[in-house]
Order: structure tokens, then sequence, then C-alpha cells
């Protein structure tokens, strides 16, 4: 009796442990992901509906690594559209209250382009290894050719969708490098209007940026360890010290 008393007990505990960690899974934060904002001057692959593609495309990011729950586009857009955020490109804590009721996103995350650059190194005449743009700018590293590298820069604001406030904020960059960033070993596609960026610069930087964004809210929002949150604030100091260096007084 004792010992079916026992493994009774066990299996109990066991079940119980499962019970209680089956929430864990379900309390994964729920996220809605508005319309990209664009206020940088130099972005040429800025068009018509691109926004939205970022939205898309960070979407799918945030939704691939398995620890958010991501409101479709469709529903977001619509009421995003009815609330005028778009127009606003802000939420106030009523409109957050009802953009959280009828979509049921916990959290609004609001991105806005605020810089865009690309440069070219030449290096005199040549073929380029992995370009294919005979008379035209060439995009990756050749023989005697050039290199085209890319930045740009996403102000990021996530926003409680109940009381409007500001969860967090934080300026993300996204760089190309000598090799570049293999878009095709990442977690999405560039497509729409962005579909003929997916081999340039401009997209690497674009992809760089939208999986460290990902990475980041993964970070504060599901992970929250102290290691991960030390990492992202020394990369903050390094860019904050990084633009203060370019002002001259």
């Amino acid at each position: 009796m004792k010992r079916f008393s026992f493994f009774t007990i066990a299996l109990a505990l066991t079940l119980g442990c499962g019970l209680f960690a089956t929430p864990a899974l379900a309390d994964r934060p729920v996220l809605g992901v508005a319309e990209f904002k664009n206020e940088a001057q130099g972005a040429r692959w800025w068009r018509r509906d691109v926004g939205w593609e970022l939205s898309s495309m960070l979407a799918n990011e945030l939704a691939a690594i398995g620890a958010f729950t991501v409101v479709e586009r469709t529903n977001l857009e619509a009421v995003m559209r009815e609330q005028d955020l778009g127009a606003s490109g802000r939420v106030r804590p009523d409109t957050a209250a009802q953009i959280g009721q009828l979509t049921g996103a916990e959290y609004i995350v609001l991105g806005t382009v605020t810089s865009y650059s690309e440069e070219t190194a030449r290096s005199g005449g040549g073929v380029n290894l992995r370009g294919v743009n005979i008379g035209g700018r060439s995009t990756n590293i050749g023989v005697g050719g050039s290199r085209t590298q890319a930045y740009v820069a996403v102000d990021l604001r996530v926003v409680n969708a109940t009381t409007g406030e500001i969860a967090h904020v934080r300026t993300i960059e996204g760089r190309t490098s000598d090799t570049g960033v293999n878009l095709r070993a990442s977690r999405g596609w560039i497509g729409g209007n962005l579909a003929h960026e997916e081999n340039t610069p401009a997209g690497e930087a674009i992809r760089a940026a939208l999986i460290e964004i990902t990475d980041y809210l993964e970070c504060e929002m599901v992970l929250q360890t102290s290691a991960c949150r030390s990492t992202y604030q020394q990369r903050e100091d390094t860019r904050r010290e990084r633009t203060r260096g370019r002002l001259r007084f």
C-alpha cells in the first residue's frame, strides 16, 4: 500500500508539473506589428506599401522564433487604418485599448526608419566575383571592383495595448558587413516592393535590422536575463558613443 501510494504521489507530481508548465507556453506575449514609417531621406527603396511589407517581415521573424504570438497583419491593418494610426504615428491610451480589444494584441510594435545610407568603396576596374551588375553598381566584394555597404537605423517603440504606455524603446541598427548577410539563412524572405532589394546592401541591412529587433524583443520581453540585457545595453552604449563622436562643437 505504501509502495502504491509512493508511485501515485510521484505520478501526481509529474502530471502536476506538466499542468503548471503548460500555461508558460500559452503566456507568450501577443504582439501586433504596426505599419513602419519612414523619416530617412536617403531610403530610395521606400515606396508605397513598403511600411506594411516591413511589418509583415518583422511579424514573420517574431513568429518564427516561437517566443511570441503575433496578430495577423490583415486583422491589425484594418483596425489601425480605422483608428488613423497611420496618419498620427502614435498610439493614445484610448486608441491602444481599442486596438488591443479588437485584435487581441497585448503590445503594439511601432518602427520608424530614421536613417539610411550607402557607401561604395572602389578599387579600380575589374570583374565582380558575385555580382551581376555589368555597367551598373556593384553590390558585392569584387577583385579590382567595388564594394557597397549600407546602414539603416530604426527607432523602435513597443506600446502596451491596454494602457497606451511605452513599454520598450530602442534604436536598432542594421549594417552590411564585408561579407554581407546571408539572407537565405534567415527566417524569412523579402517580397513585394522590396523584392528587387533581396540581394542588395539595402536588403541585407534591412533584414539585419529586423533580426536584431526580433532578438532584442525576445531578450526584453521573454528571456529577461541579465546576460542578454547587458549585451544589448553595451550595444546601445556603443551606438550612442559612436553617434556622439560625430558631433562637432
